[in-house]
């Protein structure tokens, strides 16, 4: 079966960025039949809080993603240590003492003499007596890992065959002094013992791919297929960052954005799958194959947002509706019918029911109020329906010579107070004779 996971850190609230892996893994986990892990990766216990892991879980029940299984790094560590002591157990773990200081002097002196400022595996030279005393000057080991130091092959679905030298790399650092966790090994030790068949992330971690492989291979696991995506960029071409304070996913709920048009823009910018209407991410994940996405940059683009968050709208039934309607006070199909291509998010739907329930503030001007009161004692008798409209400007046409703007204009502006909206031929049966007269001086 088809295993993949989305590995969020919660440190903050999620971005579009951060929701197009997320999307990007529930497609294809989606179209191939598999299962869909959410792994909070919370090993950084200073920044990570509960309370960030229960925005990102309500931020993909937002967007339409229901995981299969929820882990938490937290609950398991004991996974982790036995992954570290099998690795220093084999000597491919190895406890180094030098501090960061240090470090930074041994890189500044590698440029120097036009070296590339990777670790020098010093520590590997230091014998049990070296190792003793520093620890007796209070000193405590990070933990890096032994990389082979060769080129490491990989077929990404997305970015086709990679090469990544571990030659060229430093040896990670595993585990801190303190004797917690960097992101590497649990995310590896994790990736065997759920099972992952396939990794989706964002390019940037292509480097990361050839030093996961080697812990992959020497832990004894099977290696998943890895695909890299383009990351997605905002208007100005910069990456989004929850450290930048980045518009996150729940920022776009409460400014009232339908979730499908946000999934839809993190998910589809980049690609060559048209940016349109879906009614369901299932839609997406059955069109959407990995070869559409584009191997540049992906800039997401505000206004398409908007324009096509609209367009949603616009095509929205009233049983997508009704609920929402209900909960704002509103009912009826017919009025849905006739206000939704008026709106851009779904909360305007309250301002423009006012053209139908009221109140509403007419706009008479003096030279208008004649023809406007002529115009209420030609107002037909119920019942009414659309033809209503026309026979009643086609009598004051006759009745006044007016024609046109100087017809239509007046009679909208008294009847909605406003120069945009519906048609009033649909508009007029659900305002009513009543609250037409009321309108008209």
């Amino acid at each position: 079966m088809t295993v993949v996971r989305w590995a969020p850190s919660p440190t903050g609230r999620i971005h579009l960025g951060n929701a197009r892996p997320a999307l990007l893994n529930w497609f294809y986990a989606r179209r191939h039949g598999g299962k869909y892990v959410l792994r909070m990766d919370d090993t950084d216990h200073a920044r990570s809080t509960r309370a960030f892991a229960d925005g990102i879980e309500a931020d993909l029940a937002w967007l339409g993603i229901t995981p299969d299984l929820l882990v938490r790094q937290s609950d398991r560590t004991a996974l982790y240590d036995t992954a570290r002591d099998r690795l220093i157990a084999a000597g491919r773990l190895y406890p180094c003492y030098e501090t960061e200081e240090e470090l930074d002097r041994k890189r500044a002196r590698a440029r120097l003499l036009n070296k590339p400022p990777i670790y020098d595996r010093a520590a590997l030279s230091l014998s049990a007596e070296d190792r003793a005393r520093l620890e007796a000057e209070g000193r405590k080991p990070h933990w890096r890992f032994k990389l082979d130091g060769r080129p490491v092959h990989f077929d990404d679905l997305i970015k086709g065959p990679q090469t990544v030298n571990t030659a060229s790399m430093s040896d990670p650092v595993l585990v801190r002094e303190d004797g917690s966790y960097l992101y590497t090994l649990p995310s590896v030790v994790d990736d065997i013992d759920l099972g992952i068949t396939h990794v989706i992330r964002g390019e940037d971690h292509v480097s990361n791919t050839g030093t996961q492989i080697e812990i992959f291979e020497a832990l004894g696991g099977a290696v998943p297929t890895f695909a890299h995506h383009n990351l997605l960029t905002d208007a100005e071409g910069q990456g989004f960052s929850k450290r930048l304070g980045s518009q996150s996913i729940s920022d776009f709920r409460d400014e009232g954005y339908e979730p499908m048009a946000v999934a839809i823009m993190a998910s589809l910018t980049g690609t060559s799958l048209p940016i349109e209407t879906y009614e369901t991410l299932d839609e997406i994940a059955n069109r959407l194959d990995f070869s559409m996405i584009s191997h540049g940059a992906a800039r997401f683009d505000p206004a398409e947002l908007d324009s096509l968050n609209a367009r949603l709208l616009h095509t929205l039934p009233y049983e997508g509706a009704a609920a929402r309607l209900s909960a704002l006070g509103l009912e009826g199909e017919a009025m849905w019918l006739l206000l939704r291509d008026n709106l851009r998010k779904f909360g305007d739907i309250s301002e423009w029911a006012r053209l139908v329930t009221g109140p509403i503030e007419p706009v008479i001007s003096e030279e208008d109020r004649d023809f406007l009161a002529l115009a209420r004692a030609m107002l037909p008798p119920e019942p009414w329906d659309e033809t209503t409209w026309s026979q009643w400007t086609d009598a004051l046409k006759k009745a006044t010579g007016r024609k046109g703007k100087a017809l239509f204009l007046p009679l909208r502006l008294a009847l909605t107070g406003r120069h945009d909206g519906p048609e009033l031929k649909s508009l007029l049966p659900l305002v009513g004779r009543k609250a037409c007269l009321d309108r008209l001086p």
